[in-house]
């Protein structure tokens, strides 16, 4: 699922698809993904680029899988339909900027040469 909605992830797994295959694109993702996880439980951060109203959404389900009780009636308006899905198009916006600010980021990645004297680095030139 991550691999199919627009975000970082997302072009990733795209990048390295073209490279390298489907499945092992598949398993770099998941590697990917339970590595950022163990970092935001470890640091007790929020994801970045997560979405709130699918994240509130989820919560909702979790609570009334716990038995919660449930709200009846709509007491948010005629125009909270067209709230909802003016802000998940904002969202999905948002998520498609961030997969092409990191295709970017990609595409123009410059790698460092190891400085002098660090492990693996080649020994300067000199007299010995």
């Amino acid at each position: 699922m991550t691999a199919k909605a627009p975000g970082p992830l997302h072009a990733f797994f795209v990048r390295l698809r073209a490279r390298r295959g489907h499945q092992v694109a598949a398993v770099a993702v998941a590697r990917k993904l339970t590595v950022l996880c163990w970092h935001l439980l470890t640091k007790q951060q929020d994801y970045l680029w997560a979405r709130p109203a699918l994240v509130a959404n989820k919560l909702r389900a979790m609570e009334l899988q716990a038995g919660k009780p449930q709200r009846k009636g709509n007491r948010r308006g005629p125009a909270y339909a067209y709230n909802v899905k003016a802000l998940r198009e904002q969202e999905m916006r948002l998520a498609e900027q961030a997969e092409r600010s990191y295709d970017h980021l990609v595409a123009h990645w410059r790698p460092r040469r190891p400085k002098a004297g660090a492990r693996g680095s080649p020994k300067p030139a000199g007299p010995e």
